[in-house]
């Protein structure tokens, strides 16, 4: 289908009067106005930042911070387990995290089990992001050489068929034999079977898009274009091989990542070039509240009922409710940019000196370890 062009936005605060879109229910009073097939869509030109700046820390207990980044993972109790021996047989195999090593053409496999490494995978030059997909194997982009990996249970490396300029990241519904990968040089999203392991369609988006997000149900997908974006685009993939572009919206900042919460009723944005986030109604695409944040690019992930934000740039992780309310706030290696969540755990990669740490539900850091010069990114797996 042919993109609208963005409408200019109206004046600050010019009132619009309060309508329906495409079934999509809005009551808002001062807007800005974007484009979406067959009408508009607003977002709060006013939205005042409900929470006050967090306080910056100090300091850290080194004692302490040393006990915990050499004190082996246990994953169990968190999984109903208690030895590593029963986590396994619970999870069917291996607990692994798989961490890109970006200048050095591999990927590093640390068993969650004793938290050492098990195995270095060679790979393509530039793995650059990673994701879990389906039935337990991972996606891999490799942008400078516009080519995606498949890693399989067995930690055996796939190539995936089909032409792509600069492939960013993906996502991918729990059950879905499909996978979404942001194209940023083709201003594209593809659409990659994992069975037959190539791209089966593309949908175009009218920016360089990056970072995206699915809800559980595989019906709606949100798209960041840029990596300091002025607006996000939303996608309905109830046709899972045809996804239909609904709209674009324009954040009250420029955006940089996209997570749905696990419910799938609540849409969070992170800025690329500001301290703040956004908290969206995922049905109806309207902006719920601001809150502050830290150095930016920031980025998002979701376990139970909380939310975890990280800011490479500060060396922080901020643990949130679902509501916005901050709980508390954890020191992560400078650098450790892209987060991500599986089995009761959260797992951030640094760019900048090629660790990887663990964190609990309650964003306590339990593990660190040291694994290649440069890891972008990091996925939760099973190994057999």
């Amino acid at each position: 289908m042919a993109l609208e062009r963005l409408i200019e936005p109206t004046a600050l605060g010019a009132p619009v009067e309060s309508g329906r879109v495409q079934g999509l229910a809005l009551d808002v009073d001062r807007t800005d106005v974007v484009s979406w097939p067959n009408g508009t869509v607003p977002r709060s030109a006013t939205s005042a930042d409900l929470l006050s700046p967090p306080a910056r820390i100090s300091g850290v207990d080194r004692k302490r911070f040393l006990t915990l980044t050499t004190a082996p993972l246990v994953l169990g109790p968190a999984l109903g387990g208690g030895l590593p021996e029963a986590l396994a047989r619970r999870l069917g195999g291996t607990p692994l995290a798989l961490v890109t090593a970006d200048l050095e053409s591999s990927i590093v496999a640390v068993d969650l089990s004793s938290g050492l490494v098990a195995r270095r995978i060679r790979t393509p030059a530039d793995p650059r992001s990673i994701e879990t997909v389906y039935r337990g194997s991972a996606l891999v982009a490799h942008t400078a050489l516009g080519r995606l990996t498949l890693v399989d249970s067995r930690l055996q490396v796939h190539a995936i068929e089909g032409e792509l300029g600069a492939p960013r990241y993906a996502a991918a519904s729990p059950r879905s034999r499909y996978a979404y990968v942001s194209d940023s040089a083709r201003a594209e999203i593809a659409v990659v079977d994992l069975r037959s392991r190539r791209v089966v369609g593309r949908t175009p988006v009218g920016g360089p898009v990056r970072h995206l997000s699915i809800d559980r149900a595989g019906r709606s997908l949100w798209a960041v274009l840029g990596n300091v974006a002025p607006t996000v685009a939303i996608l309905d993939t109830s046709q899972a091989v045809h996804p239909r572009l609904r709209g674009r919206i324009r954040p009250p900042f420029n955006a940089h990542d996209v997570g749905f919460t696990p419910g799938g009723r609540r849409v969070w944005l992170t800025s690329g070039d500001e301290q703040r986030l956004a908290i969206y109604d995922a049905r109806s695409a309207r902006l719920l509240k601001t809150l502050r944040g830290d150095a930016p690019p920031q980025h998002v992930t979701f376990l139970g009922n909380h939310a975890y934000v990280s800011s490479g740039d500060d060396g922080l992780l901020r643990v949130h409710r679902l509501d916005g309310r901050l709980l508390r706030t954890t020191r992560i290696p400078v650098g450790s940019y892209n987060v991500q969540q599986g089995w009761g755990r959260i797992l951030t990669p640094s760019l900048s000196l090629g660790t990887f740490c663990l964190l609990d539900e309650r964003g306590g850091l339990q593990l660190r370890r040291d694994v290649a010069r440069s890891s972008h990114d990091a996925c939760f797996v099973v190994g057999t």
